[in-house]
């Protein structure tokens, strides 16, 4: 390509290809090269300068379900504070976070964003809470789980083009959303396979997960639901905490809480580079398909991955049980509960738009689509207008 600068002159412009050949000059032999994707459930042609991956990473930045996530909850509901992680600030900040493992590791970083950016499109409101009371509700109906909802939203529920349903996403990134987490659920998609994903899809998991503890211990902190005090037994904190009392002696708790949270992350993401490194030297990786053949290959150390486990452990004893969070989680799941059951029992309640799917989708699983893509604030007013005589329609 060329274009014609400021001064008149035509200027050579990169085109795909010539990415894609940095990609092979840069990146390592076993990662997802973008011209060698497995390619999209509906036919295009290629962009001329932004690969596939790229491609993908920028239909899900500018979907609709991605703006969503801003006011859907990760620990805290909107309404809580201002400061508080939401699932697009996780979405993030995890992006982030893979982003810097995938470049140490020489993988692709377009398709790590791709898939770290889309991992959440399927959660409902109200965080795990609600995804709970989704499946339980639609228990009989197939049931709900977010990472095959993800699926629903990018390859049939989003409406951007018009040949086609969905983001026509490469084959790659629709099986990292699937397939990142190695506790997924058993249903398994037909274009799919019982392999293990690519690289960067494994990296993902991870950096999520080194995502949400961190960030998810650092809104408990500034919340109060918990104290400084109680972390005194958590290895992984005390060490890093002590290290920044005493090279920042004087400082405030505020700031010491946030030196200490960088540096924890700092030494999980070393750490799963430097072990992830170490397996695919031992087990002799060199191609994408010596990947799908081996065991999961992004991992921790044994050593930190218990350090990590007992913070975890630490949260979800403190944090995920403390009786303000349960009595929010508790509240969600009946404001979901008694939507659902309102629109079931009379499906005219239901916008025109959502209601012309039932007879080609059926009820339950229009029902279903409808409130797992409502944001807290939506599904909390579509409760007052269901609920309360005094709401106006």
């Amino acid at each position: 390509m060329t274009d014609r600068g400021a001064n008149g002159y035509c200027q050579s412009v990169p085109d795909r290809r010539f990415f894609e050949q940095q990609e092979r000059q840069i990146l390592a032999p076993y990662a997802a090269f973008s011209e060698s994707s497995r390619g999209r459930r509906h036919d295009e042609p290629e962009h001329p300068f932004r690969t596939a991956y790229q491609r993908d990473r920028d239909r899900v930045v500018h979907c609709t379900a991605f703006r969503r996530l801003e006011y859907k909850t990760q620990v805290f509901v909107n309404h809580e504070g201002d400061h508080y992680r939401t699932r697009l600030t996780h979405s993030l900040e995890a992006a982030q976070i893979a982003r810097t493992m995938a470049r140490f590791l020489q993988l692709n970083e377009d398709l790590t964003e791709a898939v770290t950016l889309s991992h959440d499109l399927g959660h409902t409101p109200f965080g795990h809470a609600g995804e709970d009371a989704m499946n339980t509700l639609m228990a009989e109906h197939g049931g709900f789980e977010h990472n095959l909802q993800a699926l629903r939203i990018i390859d049939h529920l989003e409406k951007r083009y018009p040949r086609f349903r969905g983001l026509n996403l490469t084959h790659e990134v629709r099986e990292g959303i699937f397939k990142h987490s190695p506790k997924r659920n058993d249903e398994i998609p037909a274009d799919f396979d019982s392999r293990e994903p690519v690289l960067e899809a494994q990296l993902v998991d991870l950096a999520d997960e080194i995502a949400y503890t961190n960030h998810d211990l650092e809104d408990g902190l500034t919340s109060r639901i918990l104290e400084l005090s109680s972390l005194d037994d958590v290895e992984i904190w005390q060490n890093h905490f002590e290290k920044a009392r005493t090279k920042y002696p004087g400082e405030s708790n505020k700031i010491l809480i946030r030196v200490t949270i960088r540096r924890i992350i700092n030494e999980l993401t070393t750490d799963l580079i430097d072990e992830t490194k170490r397996r695919l030297e031992a087990l002799s990786v060199e191609t994408v398909e010596d990947v799908r053949a081996a065991e999961r290959l992004v991992l921790f150390t044994p050593k930190v991955e218990a350090k990590k486990a007992r913070l975890k452990q630490f949260l979800f004893q403190n944090m995920y049980r403390h009786y303000r969070v349960v009595r929010m989680a508790e509240k969600a799941k009946r404001v979901i509960s008694e939507i659902f059951e309102v629109y079931v029992a009379n499906p005219k309640q239901l916008p025109p738009h959502i209601s012309a799917r039932v007879d080609n989708e059926g009820l339950y699983r229009v029902v279903c689509d409808y409130i797992a893509g409502m944001t807290d604030r939506f599904a909390l007013d579509e409760h007052r207008k269901l609920f309360d005589p005094h709401e106006r329609l």
